[in-house]
């Protein structure tokens, strides 16, 4: 299930994408300015490089300044040109800005949205290698004529009762189908992968010692050849990364979810309803803030950079580790837009994001400064805070 930290996560490499986006844009903008003023070919007038030049750097500096305000540049004392070239590279920068800003956010959602899918891959794989044995020993038995071709436990994973039990469950079914999960491009590589990776590994072999497994023993193999090759062996997590560019960050999350799609399948210990585990709790209001947090930061880039410089005085804030700026400008955002969630619950997740994400110093740095500027901001009324169990304000 994702929580509200792994959309935390997310946000926050989507927010990192955007600066990097920014920056080339920005350069992107400076280089139509430089193009704008390159000598004409087709004049036959005589072209002053040098004033052309010229002309050209005066027109980046007044991009530079007036970037965030057009009426800086439409005030400034200049030729017209400088003017005109200065407001056609700021409307391209903030136009493919917003365009980095929509596509960005919709592939975070998407990306969150497909984890049903993921998570269904690998319980996929499993029930073909479950396919595939019995296949083979279909063949072995047609080969000798009907005889004995070998132990009945040699049929273990394709009569797991833990794997039976989804292919004879609705939801499960409709799961597979609604997502798309489909392995008809890699029936080759199915074959493969059983032979060199799941039958010679020790959790398959001592699997097979076992001559009447239980439901509890099906579940224990089939969680074991999930977490312990599905999930481990290179090959099998190239395949899964093709699926997904964000597989190195859902990985862990698919995992959980997957075993506990087995384990739901055993109906073991707690009573199970057939459902299979969804993104979130309450997926609807999870998306909300996991759109928000994006769009709020970045509505407040101007805002929160100006706070951070304030408490950042005897540092060049361009010096700032670039994800700490982003981390503490995402919690400085949570802290004020969003007044159910407490201000602690708030820096606690971003020094946890800081801590895998930024700088071996940054931990303390994040914890310091969020803690004063939260002060700061609850005392001015700026961070108000509301909802059950928490006093406006507080």
């Amino acid at each position: 299930m994702l929580n509200r930290r792994i959309l935390r996560v997310k946000a926050f490499q989507n927010l990192y994408a955007y600066e990097q986006c920014k920056g080339s844009n920005f350069n992107l903008a400076k280089d139509f300015i430089r193009e704008s003023f390159l000598p004409d070919l087709n004049s036959m007038e005589v072209q002053d490089k040098a004033a052309l030049n010229r002309d050209a750097d005066a027109t980046i500096q007044l991009f530079e300044r007036g970037v965030d305000s057009k009426d800086l540049i439409k005030d400034a004392e200049t030729n017209p040109k400088i003017k005109k070239v200065a407001l056609e590279a700021i409307q391209q920068f903030h136009n493919a800005n917003k365009k980095d800003q929509e596509f960005l956010l919709k592939n975070m959602v998407v990306s969150a949205e497909r984890i049903p899918q993921l998570y269904i891959l690998p319980i996929e794989l499993l029930q073909a290698f479950a396919q595939h044995v019995s296949n083979e020993f279909e063949k072995k038995k047609k080969f000798q004529g009907g005889g004995a071709v070998g132990f009945l436990s040699d049929l273990n994973l394709a009569n797991n009762q833990v794997l039976k039990n989804l292919r004879e469950s609705n939801a499960y079914q409709a799961a597979v189908a609604i997502n798309n999960v489909d392995l008809e491009e890699i029936e080759l590589e199915i074959k493969e992968w059983f032979r060199d990776y799941i039958k010679p590994s020790e959790a398959y072999q001592e699997y097979l010692k076992i001559t009447d497994p239980t439901i509890e023993d099906d579940l224990n193999a089939a969680d074991e050849l999930l977490k312990k090759i599905l999930f481990k062996n290179d090959v099998i997590l190239n395949y899964f990364s093709e699926k997904d560019l964000n597989w190195t960050e859902n990985k862990s999350v698919v995992r959980s979810l997957a075993s506990k799609v087995l384990k739901n399948a055993a109906n073991l210990g707690e009573e199970s309803d057939g459902q299979l585990p969804e993104i979130a709790m309450n997926w609807d209001e999870d998306k909300e803030f996991f759109q928000n947090i994006f769009n709020f930061t970045i509505e407040s880039d101007k805002e929160n950079k100006a706070l951070i410089a304030q408490k950042t005085k005897n540092w060049d804030i361009d010096r700032l580790a670039f994800t700490d700026k982003i981390i503490i400008s995402m919690a400085i955002t949570e802290m004020q837009r969003f007044p159910s969630i407490p201000v602690k619950v708030s820096i606690n997740e971003y020094i946890d994001i800081s801590k895998t994400y930024s700088t071996p110093k940054s931990k303390q740095f994040v914890n310091g400064l969020l803690d004063v500027m939260a002060k700061e901001l609850t005392d001015s009324g700026k961070i108000r805070k509301s909802g059950r169990g928490l006093l406006d304000n507080k």
